[in-house]
């Protein structure tokens, strides 16, 4: 494939940086898979434009630096989905336009502009068409941007930023966790990332757990965040993080999984187990499907079919019997402790249980 975009093209798309008043990055898995996470950095801050990373493209940009929106889409932040569909130019950098990103095509940001860059010439105008297609690869077509950017000014995006900050302020990604109530899983997943210090390998499985561990883990490298975004294949979790602490075994890796993923492939943890994998395993068991659940909750009128699980498994005997160590948290109170336990046992794979609350849905 064509590594270098073409130059016209780059000019075109400088252009439009230029001319812009409300331009947004919109960048994926592209990025990663280029290499190209300090290209994408140094031409955001070169330009001063706000950064939304899919789901595929988490850790592409630290979600801690000032110009991160953090996740698009269905279960994206506030922030990014309204600073899209308010934009006037998109650069889009290896992404693929998805459904759960956009919508209705049609309707997806109706003012904007689009510069689609991707080494699969496919991928461009398959879903929005292009004002400027460049084909090539993320990382050389980033430093391109920048040498043509050249000695100018970085725009005036003042009124943007305050409106994206406004944005941020006023519609945070929250939720309610009662000390005497369930355990909420968006409390697991900030409660992992606080006692690990974010220092972790994270896999996910398909379903709710993944947008929780994608809205409140905070990525600030690449490579740290293995899902089957796309794919969507449910089971992926346990063999994945498998590989990645066979690959990377001075690295903790911290699986984030649900009941219904982790029974498709848990037979797993026995390979992991007889080669001394220490991989650790954090079930949301909350006794459901529970992207299914929500979606016959509220688009089905509360008609659920194949979708409950119940309760019949002692994921714990379950672990232990596959050589495994088994912990559970059944309150919030005990879920700092567990953690704590969990990091403390480094000689075999360790599962968690954390019997979380199955009304939970997963939002913007």
């Amino acid at each position: 494939p064509t590594a270098d975009g073409h130059p016209l093209r780059v000019r075109e798309a400088i252009e439009l940086v230029a001319g812009a008043e409300r331009p947004v990055l919109y960048v994926g898995g592209g990025i990663i898979k280029a290499n190209a996470s300090a290209e994408l950095r140094r031409f955001a801050e070169l330009t001063g434009i706000p950064v939304t990373t899919t789901l595929m493209g988490r850790g592409a940009f630290p979600d801690s630096h000032p110009l991160a929106m953090g996740m698009p889409g269905m279960h994206g932040t506030y922030t990014a989905i309204t600073a899209l569909q308010q934009s006037d130019l998109i650069l889009a950098i290896g992404v693929r336009f998805d459904d759960r990103v956009t919508g209705n095509p049609a309707t997806f940001a109706p003012l904007a502009k689009v510069v689609h860059v991707d080494v699969d010439p496919a991928e461009i105008g398959k879903v929005r068409t292009a004002d400027v297609p460049i084909v090539g690869d993320a990382g050389r077509v980033l430093d391109q941007l920048i040498e043509a950017w050249g000695e100018r000014d970085a725009p005036d995006l003042s009124s943007w930023m305050d409106t994206i900050r406004g944005w941020q302020r006023a519609h945070p990604l929250a939720y309610d966790q009662s000390p005497d109530g369930p355990i909420k899983p968006q409390y697991v997943v900030e409660e992992l990332h606080r006692l690990t210090g974010g220092d972790a390998i994270v896999v996910s499985g398909v379903g709710q757990h993944q947008m929780w561990a994608s809205q409140f883990w905070s990525f600030e490298d690449p490579r740290r965040w293995i899902n089957s975004g796309g794919l969507g294949t449910m089971g992926f979790a346990v063999p994945a993080a498998i590989g990645a602490k066979a690959g990377r075994p001075d690295e903790l890796v911290y699986a984030i999984d649900g009941d219904g993923s982790f029974q498709m492939t848990s037979q797993e943890l026995i390979t992991a187990a007889t080669e001394g994998i220490p991989v650790k395993i954090a079930i949301m068991n909350n006794g459901v499907h529970g992207m299914v659940t929500q979606w016959q909750r509220l688009f089905y009128g509360g008609r659920y079919s194949a979708s409950r699980l119940g309760s019949s498994v002692d994921y714990v005997k379950l672990a232990e019997a596959m050589g495994c160590a088994g912990l559970r948290a059944e309150s919030p109170d005990e879920v700092a402790p567990t953690i704590e336990k969990s990091l403390a046992i480094d000689d075999r794979p360790v599962v968690v249980e954390f019997v979380v609350d199955p009304e939970e849905m997963v939002f913007p």
